[in-house]
C-alpha cells in the first residue's frame, strides 16, 4: 500500500482526493504548504499531490523542496490554471504530472498509479544508474584499475 500526501487549501478538493484514493492507499492530508513540509520531514511519501496556488508557500515551493530532499518522490501538481507555459515550467522543475481543475477522477487515479510505478522503478534502480553513471561520493568505481 502506497503512502500519499494530498496538499490543497480547498477542503472539497482535498476531501474528494482523500476519499477517492484512501480505499487503496494510505493518505495523509494537509491544508497548507507549511504543514505538508512538516509532514515531509517525518514521513517518506510514495507520491505527493499538491495544489499550486495556496496561501503562504505555494505548491511550486513544495515541488522545489521535494526535489531537493526527496528527488525520487513523484509530485503531481493540481492547478486551476490551464496555461501551457505554467505546466511546462512545473514539469521542467521535476513535477511528475500537471492536472488541471476540474479534473476527472479516473485521470487522477491513473496518474497516481503511474506515479507509484515510477517510484517503485526508482527504488529498484541502483543508485549509480539514477545519477547518470556517476558513483556516490566515497564509493569505489567498478572499473578495473589501470596499470601505467
Amino acid at each position: 500500500m502506497a503512502t500519499l500526501l494530498i496538499v490543497d487549501d480547498d477542503n472539497n478538493i482535498r476531501d474528494t482526493l482523500d476519499e477517492l484514493l484512501s480505499g487503496s492507499h494510505e493518505c495523509h492530508t494537509a491544508d497548507r504548504a507549511e504543514q505538508a513540509l512538516a509532514y515531509l520531514e517525518v514521513e517518506n511519501y510514495d507520491v505527493v499531490l499538491t495544489d499550486i496556488s495556496m496561501p503562504g508557500l505555494s505548491g511550486r515551493e513544495i515541488l522545489k523542496r521535494i526535489q531537493e530532499k526527496h528527488p525520487a518522490t513523484p509530485v503531481i501538481v493540481i492547478s486551476g490554471d490551464s496555461n501551457a507555459e505554467v505546466a511546462a515550467e512545473l514539469l521542467a522543475m521535476g513535477a511528475f504530472a500537471y492536472l488541471t481543475k476540474p479534473f476527472h477522477l479516473a485521470v487522477v487515479e491513473d496518474t497516481v498509479v503511474r506515479a507509484i510505478a515510477r517510484r517503485q522503478e526508482l527504488r529498484a534502480t541502483p543508485q549509480e544508474d539514477r545519477n547518470n553513471g556517476e558513483s556516490l561520493a566515497g564509493e569505489e568505481a567498478d572499473a578495473p584499475a589501470r596499470a601505467d
